[in-house]
């Protein structure tokens, strides 16, 4: 029998084994217990030990969930890291554990190393090297960083992907999905969202995360973008020197923006990179569309005139037209003290479902703007209104897209690191030019024009399209090909009562048609006779009066 025929679940069991037996080390024996059954019912028992925990409970479960991600390695790392990305699908005390996930690793062999630079591009890369450094700059569970010399002179940093991880994410990402076909079978009414659309959102993250050729681009994008600002230097990507594997960039050095004293002590100005670190942010954001996710002080170094540095462009973020308008929107109902303009713009981003109590969340975030309007706006902080509307994300299950999760994180994150720099830098007042060019834009009377053509065009294309969509129903209906699939939803009392009738209904036409035709019969002379009268009309009265007493006592019995 062929490898490949076996299911992919059975030929991971030994992975699935040591996932089951961690869950259970930290006591999620729970979780552990709806897997094994379903994994029992395919597999058999023996192949699926039942498993006990020795582990005290002593830490909350939170915390012991962010055990279980660190031992199981990079996958769920970064899995649990994307899931503190999206509060509205955990309660706080969780996002704020998976918050502390670190992705650092002990570093692998530089021989592993040296034989990944060898192997990648037909050794054109190892080529071109004069020098690479044995000790890691950095060593995290997806890639390991190293410092090299080109034979032109040039310092370069080498992120190279550890060996064998892409091949471990997938059957980590197999199991996954397995897990969440299984949750979403037997937990379905006890989470919010579908476990497999998170895995499948999780999947297309990290496998970006693992392509290096897309990092680069996205390194070209930012470096063209800024290359005009003094304030900010992008390094220099050699994009015909990496591969998907291998990423080659420019070595620059310079002082982590999170060490303040070094930065201190060499004559830096911790209120500029602040301001500089913010307006990096709200530039990517509003101006580039494409955002760094992760801004934190380790990724960002200082040079020169306080110039920033952005490194690590692994995870990144998009924003479009879309999401611009959403922004704009909610600020719009802050300023104008009126939840439903902030509904409205719930609802056009999909995060409002049929089953959201829409006039319960109306008065929560009225009860919201009024809490925020009642003092200085510039007193609170990003954190605080990102905290406040994704803890309402969370209590009435509002969809909330990775995107604005991702672009959330960003600003939360920079804002930190400014604030360690400089704690009395108001960010609020940092951002207002940009908010103020966002409504400009939005009641240009020419993008409202171009938007009136955009949407005039849209219409054009439909009236195109329909005849031909038309012609398509009548034709497969004309040809009996047409049906209509609906799906009805607590009908059944309904149904119920309906059939309850019904049978009542009949009950009451063969009580009348017993008595019309026993009344028809005792009139004829026909035996034998109880009584003076014919048998079978007397036994039609006795049969109706039978029937008639049921019926009389379900009627009764109903109205209790």
């Amino acid at each position: 029998m062929k490898l490949t025929s076996i299911p992919k679940t059975w030929k991971h069991l030994r992975r699935y084994r040591q996932i089951l037996g961690i869950l259970v080390k930290y006591g999620f024996s729970d979780v552990v217990n709806v897997i094994s059954n379903d994994l029992i019912t395919r597999f058999g028992e023996k192949f699926v030990p039942r498993l006990r925990t020795t582990l005290t409970k002593t830490a909350s479960r939170a915390e012991r969930l962010r055990l279980v991600f660190e031992e199981l390695g990079p996958t769920f790392i970064k899995a649990g890291q994307t899931l503190s990305m999206r509060p509205d699908l955990l309660p706080p005390e969780y996002i704020a554990e998976l918050q502390k996930l670190q992705d650092r690793v002990n570093p692998i062999p530089f021989e592993q190393i040296l034989a990944s630079i060898e192997s990648e591009g037909n050794g054109k890369l190892a080529g071109c090297l004069s020098r690479i450094e044995e000790k890691p700059i950095a060593s995290a569970s997806i890639a390991q960083v190293h410092k090299a010399t080109l034979k032109t002179g040039d310092e370069v940093v080498l992120k190279v992907q550890r060996p064998g991880v892409r091949r471990q994410v997938e059957i980590d990402i197999e199991i996954l999905s397995d897990i969440a076909r299984v949750a979403k079978k037997y937990l379905k009414d006890q989470i919010p969202v579908d476990p497999v659309e998170v895995v499948k959102e999780f999947d297309k993250v990290i496998h970006r995360e693992l392509n290096f050729l897309r990092e680069g681009r996205t390194i070209e994008r930012f470096r063209e973008f800024f290359s005009g600002d003094r304030t900010v230097y992008v390094p220099r990507y050699y994009h015909w020197l990496s591969s998907d594997k291998i990423l080659v960039m420019e070595y620059v050095e310079g002082i982590k923006a999170s060490d303040k004293e070094r930065l201190l002590e060499e004559g830096f100005d911790p209120e500029i990179i602040a301001k500089r670190g913010v307006r990096l942010s709200f530039r990517q954001i509003f101006e580039l569309g494409l955002f760094h996710a992760d801004p934190h002080g380790g990724n960002i170094l200082v040079i020169g005139d306080n110039v920033i540095v952005p490194l690590d462009f692994g995870i990144v973020g998009y924003v479009d037209a879309e999401m611009i308008d959403f922004i704009a929107d909610m600020l719009k109902g802050f300023v104008k003290n009126d939840p439903k303009i902030i509904i409205r713009a719930m609802e056009r981003m999909d995060m409002i479902s049929s089953s959201t109590d829409v006039p319960a969340l109306k008065a929560e975030i009225g009860e919201l703007i009024s809490n925020f309007s009642g003092s200085r706006l510039d007193t609170y902080s990003i954190e605080d209104i990102a905290s406040e509307i994704f803890n309402l994300a969370y209590s009435f299950k509002l969809k909330v897209s990775t995107r604005l999760s991702l672009m959330s994180r960003a600003l939360v994150t920079a804002e930190g690191l400014a604030r360690m720099l400089y704690p009395e830098l108001k960010v609020l007042d940092e951002i207002k030019p940009f908010v103020t060019e966002i409504i400009k834009r939005r009641y240009n009377p020419f993008v409202k024009l171009k938007k009136g053509f955009t949407n005039i065009d849209d219409l054009a294309l439909l009236m195109e399209d329909f005849p031909g969509k038309m012609r398509s129903i009548l034709s497969k209906a004309s040809s009996g090909q047409f049906s209509i699939q609906f799906e009805h939803r607590n009908l059944e009392n309904l149904i119920s009562e309906l059939n309850r009738s019904s049978n009542r209904l009949a009950s009451a036409l063969v009580i009348a048609a017993l008595i019309i035709g026993s009344s028809l019969v005792i009139q004829l002379p026909v035996g034998p006779k109880v009584l003076g009268y014919p048998l079978i009309g007397m036994a039609g009265y006795v049969l109706a009066f039978i029937i008639g007493i049921k019926l009389l006592w379900d009627i009764f019995r109903s109205k209790k």
